[in-house]
């Protein structure tokens, strides 16, 4: 570089204090380079400051179009992750700034999110609340649980989550279910992909209720938009077998609270394991988590230590790459 990009100042805006490692590894990575200014500001306080910062990580800011108007030297707003919801695309492409997200399957994060799922699926089907109860009891050989082998598991939204979520099922001898957009040509013969090969039988968005009827275990992992928001509703989780478990692994706005208490009450449902939520952080005093099926973790899936250097030295390279002026690349821009 230059002397004069040397004395320039590149400054990363992280938004909120929540997930703190994101901001933590990022300034660790970058400590080495003083012309990079990395700070996390309070959400309320962003709107006041994004006019400095040249690159934004959102997190669960919600970036309106107001806001987004005021950051007039803003280069990047990027996901420290895969969600942008939050983010509106079209007035950032307005005011002439790129919005990118992390691919999943490049740092691990889709590894970490599918390992997580699993974790709720077994603690679930072993019971671990009322295992905590037999312990300050002192109670042994009780609750009896059930295993994962020969369930039935049906992934709604085949995605990178979906398909690390699907190779690391395979061992447990389960049968797994999966739907996606678009199949393409994959399901013919030997064009099939290696991803898809892991899926005994495929479906797409129409399907989602026959496919529910058959499942033992449901697993949410679609993006959330307009078309799914609220998509396990009364009508969906009405479709799925008595007694079977949902887990949410993707945005809490993917499931209806109310139907999902309903179920919940009415012993329908079997179980819920949720690391998202309808509001984040979750209210502690929630009357959902007065139930022993229901198992809910702080939106912690893809937050490991793996996942989280490997998304920092994308964040840190990039804010590296728009300081000298050069390609952005470990990202995927989508506007």
């Amino acid at each position: 570089m230059n002397g004069n990009s040397d004395k320039r100042i590149t400054r990363v805006l992280f938004c909120g204090s929540y997930f703190p490692a994101s901001h933590q590894y990022t300034k660790e990575y970058l400590q080495k380079y003083p012309f990079i200014q990395v700070d996390d500001v309070p959400l309320a306080a962003v709107p006041d400051v994004i006019s400095k910062y040249n690159i934004c990580v959102v997190k669960m800011m919600r970036l309106t179009s107001n806001i987004i108007s005021r950051a007039t030297q803003m280069k990047l707003i990027m996901q420290f992750g895969v969600g942008l919801e939050g983010v509106d695309i079209d007035a950032a492409t307005k005011y002439g700034i790129k919005v990118a997200r992390i691919p999943g399957h490049v740092t691990g994060n889709a590894a970490s999110c599918a390992e997580m799922t699993i974790y709720l699926m077994l603690g679930l089907l072993r019971k671990q609340n009322e295992m905590q109860i037999s312990i300050k009891q002192k109670r042994l050989g009780e609750p009896a649980g059930e295993t994962l082998l020969g369930k039935t598991v049906f992934i709604m939204g085949f995605g990178n989550i979906g398909i690390e979520l699907a190779k690391r099922l395979r061992p447990f001898g389960v049968k797994i279910i999966a739907t996606k957009r678009s199949w393409a040509l994959h399901s013919i013969g030997s064009l099939q992909s290696d991803d898809d090969n892991l899926v005994d039988e495929k479906g797409s968005h129409e399907d989602i209720y026959k496919l529910a009827r058959d499942s033992d275990i449901v697993v949410c992992c679609l993006s959330m938009n307009k078309e799914t928001a609220g998509i396990v509703n009364k009508s969906f989780i009405s479709s799925m077998k008595k007694g079977a478990l949902l887990i949410n692994i993707a945005r809490g706005g993917l499931l209806d609270y109310d139907a999902v208490v309903h179920h919940l009450e009415s012993g329908h449902l079997g179980g819920l394991g949720i690391d998202v939520a309808w509001t984040e952080p979750f209210d502690p005093d929630d009357p959902i988590l007065k139930f022993n099926n229901v198992i809910i973790s702080p939106h912690v899936a893809g937050v490991t230590e793996q996942s989280y250097r490997a998304m920092a030295k994308v964040v840190g390279d990039v804010a590296l790459q728009l300081h000298s002026g050069t390609p952005l690349t470990g990202i995927e821009i989508v506007n």
